[in-house]
């Protein structure tokens, strides 16, 4: 009896190793980690965890929809933990593998998954694309401006939502277009559909066009340096990718969504807007020429004003409407 207790012991002592030394891992959609968007954003929260503990970690690149449930799958048998699904795409195989492996901890960005080992990473995406309408809307010499999503679906009609009413809070006269690339995943990665919706836009009259698109948004920013106007890049800060032609991006802060799943995941929803540090438009040396101390000083009001109460940003998919 003694002898099965003291084997059952070290097994738990193995088991409880492991866990402790097992490495976290980071699963993107599509659109590959070098998106110079979504996915890179979430990669290089996890070079900052890599960089700051000396620590490895596991990643796998999603290529196409059959690989989401084989790669959650594949982390699990490796014995990562956390394992962090990028992108609602991902939340039926963070759930599976979740239900499956309840010792193990996962975290999905933009989805939620109500289980008691996973942390749901949820962003106010409204509010700081409010900011970024506005900033097209005060910077527009025409009152038109433009929004081209990626894939059809309820959280990219939360950007253009949020970006129609920042557009009109500066400028109620102002008129949006917008259109979206596709109704598949591949939408996120066809920069040469981006540039022709963008130059569609731009015959109409648009001179500022927000693009929320992933990989897809490469081709509205070059569209935009080709053609004179200004272009509003999405998730990471794209400023540098055409300074002169990007007049801010609007930045949604999975990097530090991702480092801190890698520090330790806390299950339940976190809920990340203005407020909380998690999205906001940014300012640097990039488009700082293009931003004037009037604009900034509107644009920061409102913020504050949002972060206050004070203006109320309609969610889209809390409404499914925007309005």
């Amino acid at each position: 009896m003694t002898r099965k207790i003291l084997s059952a012991l070290a097994v738990l002592a193995w088991a409880a190793a492991t866990l402790a030394h097992a490495e976290p891992a980071v699963i993107y959609d599509m659109g590959g980690k070098f998106d110079k968007s979504f996915n890179e954003a979430a990669y290089n929260g996890a070079e900052r965890w890599k960089k700051e503990t000396g620590k490895a970690y596991l990643d796998f690149e999603i290529a196409n929809p059959t690989q989401r449930d084989q790669a959650t799958k594949r982390m699990v048998d490796r014995g990562a933990t956390p394992i962090v699904g990028v992108g609602f795409s991902q939340g039926s195989s963070i759930e599976k593998g979740a239900k499956e492996n309840p010792k193990l901890q996962f975290a999905i960005i933009d989805f939620v998954v109500d289980l008691p080992n996973v942390q749901s990473i949820v962003f106010k995406e409204q509010e700081g694309s409010f900011l970024v309408g506005m900033m097209a809307a005060l910077a527009s010499k025409t009152g038109k401006v433009g929004f081209i999503g990626g894939m059809d679906i309820p959280l990219i009609r939360k950007f253009q939502c949020g970006y129609e009413q920042g557009a009109k809070y500066a400028n109620p006269k102002a008129e949006v277009f917008a259109n979206m690339t596709g109704t598949t995943p591949a939408a996120w990665n066809d920069p040469t559909r981006g540039g022709e919706l963008a130059k569609a836009q731009f015959a109409k009259g648009a001179d500022v066009i927000f693009a929320a698109a992933g990989g897809t948004g490469m081709g509205v920013y070059q569209a935009a340096k080709d053609n004179g106007k200004l272009a509003i890049g999405v998730d990471s800060n794209q400023n540098h990718l055409q300074p002169g032609t990007m007049l801010t991006s609007m930045v949604k802060r999975v990097d530090v969504a991702v480092y801190n799943a890698f520090k330790g995941t806390k299950p339940g929803i976190s809920s990340l807007g203005l407020k909380e540090g998690g999205v906001d438009y940014a300012l640097d040396q990039h488009n700082a020429k293009l931003v004037t101390p009037e604009m900034k000083a509107k644009v920061d009001a409102a913020k504050a004003d949002i972060i206050a109460g004070k203006i109320k940003v309609i969610d889209y998919m809390a409404a499914n409407a925007c309005k």
